[in-house]
């Protein structure tokens, strides 16, 4: 009994981790979602965060819903190294709490051992309903083909090639010769032919960054990628670019 949604077309489950101090309590109020069963199986979310609490502007939200916890005790120094270093005796305790109803999630976040300092941290992993951030793109075409410049939106985390293809955008240059064999017609997306590069005017912190293989096939053209290899809004980051397609003809 997963958090989850029922269509992944606008919104997507992400998991977040936040650091709160413990001593105090957490200052977190839960609320079950669903639940009711022997087994303790639910799903149990953050209802309020406290005023004034420990959780207050960590970062956490009302409505994540905590997966796992885990802390770290002891840290005294026991030894030290062959290379000098020293070695301590800290201890790391985990729970998970994820696809638990309230009462278990209780029972887990009190089996936890109590501080062992004032100033000791819980590591708190969350999940949290997001809305799908988005990218504009603007597209310029080359200038023998006097066509206007279009804009389309595309989802951050999506592979730029098959965005732009299922949008209907013509981007295989076939008059391109490729970088692997010197004949024509594109590799399919195996990364190989450089048929479906692209002209990055603006926006390129957007992308996803370079492997070794597109940076060796783009070595010389340090504004092009490969569309094939590129992910947009890369880190699920939101913004706007600018694309020359078919960059060759310009």
């Amino acid at each position: 009994m997963y958090l989850n949604v029922k269509s992944s077309k606008e919104l997507f489950p992400d998991t977040l981790q936040y650091k709160v101090k413990r001593d105090g309590g957490l200052g977190l109020i839960l609320t079950e979602l669903a639940g009711g069963r022997e087994d303790g199986v639910g799903i149990t979310i953050i209802e309020e965060i406290v005023k004034g609490g420990n959780s207050e502007n960590v970062g956490i939200l009302p409505g994540d819903s905590i997966v796992a916890v885990s802390v770290s005790q002891g840290g005294n120094v026991v030894g030290e190294t062959d290379g000098g270093a020293m070695e301590t005796n800290e201890q790391r305790v985990s729970a998970s709490t994820e696809c638990l109803a309230y009462d278990s999630t209780i029972d887990v976040l009190t089996s936890l051992p109590p501080p062992s300092s004032p100033d000791e941290v819980l590591d708190i992993r969350v999940k949290r309903i997001r809305r799908k951030p988005k990218v504009a793109v603007k597209l310029q075409y080359p200038p023998e083909e006097n066509l206007p410049d279009t804009t389309i939106e595309l989802f951050s985390g999506e592979n730029l090639r098959r965005a732009m293809l299922t949008r209907g955008i013509k981007l295989n240059d076939a008059l391109s010769r490729r970088f692997d064999s010197g004949g024509t017609g594109d590799c399919g997306a195996d990364g190989t032919c450089a048929t479906c590069v692209i002209g990055v005017a603006k926006g390129e912190e957007l992308l996803s960054p370079m492997k070794q293989q597109e940076e060796q096939i783009l070595a010389n053209k340090p504004r092009c990628r490969m569309a094939c290899k590129a992910v947009v809004g890369y880190g699920m980051a939101e913004g706007e670019m600018t694309l020359q397609v078919n960059p060759k003809r310009w």
